[in-house]
Formats: C-alpha cells, sequence, structure tokens
C-alpha cells in the first residue's frame, strides 16, 4: 500500500514546475527505490559493523586506520567500484589523563573532557582560583587584570533547535575561549559544554585552529551540563572557589589519515559525479554511532540500493566519499577539494550525511535562481516521505565546504537534531541511540534523490 502510495504522489507530480526534466519513469524508480529502502536496506548492518568492530575512530589514529580497511573491505563487499583510500597527513592529538576537582571552598570532582587540540598541564596540575563569564564575549571584554593566573570559566548554554542553528553560536566559545583567556593571561579554561544533555557526559570537540599572532591557548575543558551547574552554585555561595584541573594530552606531530572512495561508475556521462559524503573518523569517547557512522551507512545503503535495484549503471557516476579526520579540523575535505580540483566543474552536486540519524523533514538546496523548478521537482518526490521545502541558503555539510567554495552545487537533506547534541561527542554516543526506522527513511532519501539526479539530464549548476 505503501509503495503504491509513494508512486501515485511521484506521478502526481509530475505535471509540476520542472517536471519535464523528471520523467514518469524516472519517478516511478525513485518510488521503488523509497519503499525498498522502507521496507529493507543495509544502513544499519553498516552502522552496526563499524562501531562493533572499530569503535572509536580518532583521527590519525591506529584506529582510524582500521576504519579504512573497514570501509574497503565492506564497500568491496557492496559491490562499489573504485574503491580506494587516498591518504594525506595530520597531526594526531591524543587524550591523556583529564581531571577536575573543586579544591575550595567545597572539594569535590568535576565531569571533565578535554577539548581536541588543548596544550597538557604540568604534570601536577594548575590550581588556581575560578572566574566566571556568561559568555565568550564577557570574557573577551573582561581587563586583563581580572583575570590574569585564574582559570576562566564560560557558563554559556546551548540553545535546543531541530535544525542545529544554536550550535554555531554555543561553539564560539569552544572554539575560541583558550586564545582568548592566554591573551588575557588565564592559567587555564572550562566551558559548559558545547551540548544540550543534562546528563553528565562532557562533550569534547576542536578548539579552533591556532592564531599565530595569539598563541597556542591554554589547557583547556569542557564540563558536562550538570558540572558546570553545580560549579556556578558554589561560585555562587560569594566564597573564591580554587580548582585543579590536570589535562595531560599528546601530539604526534605527522600521523597518517585519508578519504575512502568508491563508485558506482556512470554509463553515458562517467565523468560527471554526483558525490554523497559521510565522514569515516569519530571523536574518542564514544563508538561514533550517530556521528558520523549512521552517516556511513546511510550514504553507503542508499548507493549500494541504487545498484541492486537497478542493475545497471546510473547515466552518471555516483561517487561516495567518507571523509576522514573529520572532527579535527576538516582535513580530509580540504585533502578531497585539492585533489580533485581539476574534477570538481564535473561534479553536478553534492551532499553529506553528518547530523545523526533523525528522520529527514526539509529538503534545501542551494543553486542558481534558474534551477529551483528542477529542484523544487526532486523536492517533491521526497515528500511522501515526509519531507518539505526548505531553503535556497543550504550548506551542504562541514565536509562540502571547500567544494561549495569552489562552485559545486550542493543540498541539505535536513534531519530532525532536535536531540542529536544531547549525544554529539560524548561517550554517550553509542549504537543504541539509532533508530532503524528513522535510519531507513534516511536511506530512502538518499536513494531517491542520488537516482534522480545520476539517472538524468538534470543540471543544477
Amino acid at each position: 500500500m505503501y509503495r503504491r502510495f509513494i508512486a501515485a504522489t511521484c506521478l502526481i507530480w509530475a505535471g509540476h514546475a520542472g517536471a519535464a526534466e523528471l520523467s514518469p519513469q524516472l519517478q516511478a524508480r525513485a518510488a521503488e527505490l523509497m519503499a525498498r529502502a522502507l521496507q529493507a536496506n543495509e544502513a544499519y548492518t553498516s552502522v552496526e559493523s563499524l562501531t562493533t568492530e572499530v569503535g572509536p575512530r580518532l583521527a590519525g589514529s591506529p584506529a582510524e586506520a582500521r576504519a579504512r580497511q573497514w570501509a574497503v573491505a565492506r564497500l568491496a563487499e557492496l559491490g562499489f567500484s573504485n574503491v580506494r583510500v587516498e591518504t594525506f597527513q595530520v597531526a594526531h592529538w591524543r587524550r591523556g589523563e583529564e581531571v577536575a576537582e573543586i579544591v575550595a571552598p567545597f572539594p569535590q570532582s568535576l565531569t571533565i573532557a578535554t577539548l581536541g587540540g588543548s596544550l597538557a598541564t604540568p604534570a601536577e596540575g594548575v590550581q588556581a582560583e575560578v572566574i566566571a563569564f556568561a559568555s565568550l564575549a564577557e570574557l573577551l571584554a573582561a581587563p586583563a587584570a581580572t583575570v590574569r593566573g585564574k582559570i576562566v570559566f564560560i557558563d554559556e548554554p546551548m540553545t535546543r533547535t531541530q535544525d542545529g542553528s544554536g550550535y554555531a553560536v554555543a561553539g564560539a566559545k569552544r572554539w575560541q575561549a583558550a586564545y582568548a583567556a592566554e591573551q588575557l593571561g588565564a592559567s587555564a579554561v572550562l566551558i559548559r559544554s558545547v551540548g544540550t544533555s543534562h546528563d553528565r557526559f562532557a562533550h569534547t570537540g576542536q578548539m579552533g585552529p591556532r592564531d599565530q599572532a595569539s598563541g597556542d591557548g591554554v589547557p583547556a575543558a569542557a564540563l558536562s551540563a550538570p558540572d558546570a551547574d553545580q560549579l556556578a552554585r558554589v561560585l555562587g555561595r560569594g566564597l573564591p572557589v580554587v580548582v585543579k584541573l590536570v589535562l595531560r594530552p599528546t601530539v604526534e606531530a605527522v600521523a597518517e589519515s585519508g578519504n575512502v572512495i568508491a563508485e558506482l561508475p556512470g554509463l553515458e556521462a562517467v565523468d560527471e559525479i554526483v558525490l554523497a559524503g559521510a565522514h569515516l573518523d569519530s571523536w574518542d569517547l564514544g563508538t561514533g554511532a550517530v556521528d558520523d557512522a549512521a552517516g556511513v551507512g546511510i550514504v553507503t545503503g542508499a548507493a549500494a540500493l541504487i545498484a541492486e535495484v537497478l542493475s545497471r549503471p546510473t547515466r552518471r557516476t555516483i561517487r561516495v566519499v567518507l571523509f576522514g579526520a573529520e572532527e579535527t579540523g576538516l582535513a580530509g575535505a580540504r585533502a578531497y577539494a585539492e585533489r580533485h580540483a581539476r574534477e570538481l566543474p564535473r561534479h553536478v552536486v553534492a551532499v553529506e550525511s553528518d547530523f545523526g540519524a533523525g528522520n529527514i523533514w526539509r529538503f534545501d538546496t542551494a543553486v542558481p535562481e534558474d534551477k529551483l523548478e528542477i529542484a523544487a521537482a526532486i523536492g517533491a518526490v521526497l515528500r511522501p516521505l515526509g519531507i518539505g521545502p526548505g531553503n535556497n541558503s543550504a550548506r551542504g555539510g562541514p565536509d562540502l565546504g571547500f567544494m561549495r567554495a569552489a562552485g559545486v552545487p550542493v543540498v541539505g537533506l535536513k534531519q530532525n537534531g532536535w536531540d542529536y547534541f544531547d549525544l554529539h561527542h560524548t561517550a554517550n554516543d553509542t549504537l543504541d541511540k539509532l533508530v532503524p526506522g528513522a535510519l531507513d527513511q534516511n536511506v530512502a532519501a538518499y536513494a531517491a534523490f542520488l537516482y534522480l539526479v545520476a539517472d538524468s539530464e538534470v543540471e543544477l549548476r
């Protein structure tokens, strides 16, 4: 019944704007792909396999290397062609001992996570009075004399939103606080985790790139939300609060990472690329199920489903890229854009899954005005999955930024991220948080979108 409903809805839309480029045959096949995805696909199997057999996959680590080996074997098993690894060099930052405690006036431990890229404290740690700020902006405006020698605490919460728009605002303190605190003479930084959870899990994440003009920053860590609340209450008693912080990360200056690439070669326009991406690495606290094994399962599952249902090549080449070293600074994204610079003009469109596995609810685009009609027609085909029209300001995903800047059109299949930042970058990012039905809906949407562009002459540039 549901298969017939999808097919009928797609054909109804054939008379709408832009549908002349989406024949009834294309729409019927897209409907078949969506129906098949909702019944069964291999996405969950891939996510389970990656998170179980590899686990956490920090950029530059031996575990990330095992993830690349896993991906090559998995993609070959699914029938992809031209499966390969394109390596590049990164710095491999490793988490070490991390301990925080209130020494006075009310001694107790605090739950923290060292921020990626943070410097280490001395082995004996740093012990100093805490000075609190409500926001990064408040810290930036503070007189240096009030901050010098102290441990800065930025107690700025993150707003929960469906589209994740609160992240950029809250994330600024993670990216910049260590450097701002260094300029003011602070000894270390603690921030309220960039996340929406009230569970006692601290959220890690990468600090911003170091600016030679501002130095290397100070040791920095994130507090879980309950611990940030606790520290704020202790400070609220009006007594001097002293915290001891021990952070012992290390850095290997040069390590290997890489992008894993696989293709379904096109039949007629083999040099025209429809790209679907996700990132293979993860932070080291959980098993990276939501961020971003789910995306790996979605894009590989969607492309594999197209190959299975069509039993022939699409007109254009579908390329799956599993980016390395996304979490620690988009190194894989940059490496891909540089290595494939001459080929980017032949990238018809790019899409990335990197926002968990919640249901897709909105279809955003970033195409020229004269391509909006055909984009709307594609969006109409996705409507039976509960996906509504969005805006024409899509970012595409973190790993697509360099391609987007080079002129590659991107779209956004926007997932419901209401609880994504409860799990993001925490030890609680594990397989049990995924809902297979939602994962299936994602695969259905990606398969239909990739197919409609790859097996047609649709132009989005």
